[in-house]
């Protein structure tokens, strides 16, 4: 599933610091997270599908990349960001 344009921009309205601002590192986070949330509930009932769990699994790489390079340069927007998110490391 793919998320619609107005989806994607609540998200970095949220996140970001304006819709517009796609690049932001929150506003990465917080997508990222919504898509692995999506891919989760999707490969609770479909378990035999691989391509998408290998998709899941990159996807997971990415967002913790993001999460390292946030905390290196802002740990109390990383820390605010997981509280927000959900996210546990």
């Amino acid at each position: 599933m793919q998320f619609t344009t107005e989806e994607k921009k609540a998200v970095f309205e949220k996140y970001g610091s304006s819709a517009s601002d796609t690049g932001s590192v929150k506003g990465q986070i917080a997508l990222f997270t919504n898509r692995i949330n999506h891919l989760t509930d999707h490969l609770k009932e479909h378990k035999k599908d691989f391509s998408t769990r290998l998709g899941l699994l990159k996807l997971v790489g990415k967002r913790r990349r993001l999460l390292n390079y946030l905390m290196k340069k802002d740990i109390e927007a990383y820390r605010v960001l997981i509280a927000e998110l959900g996210i546990r490391k």
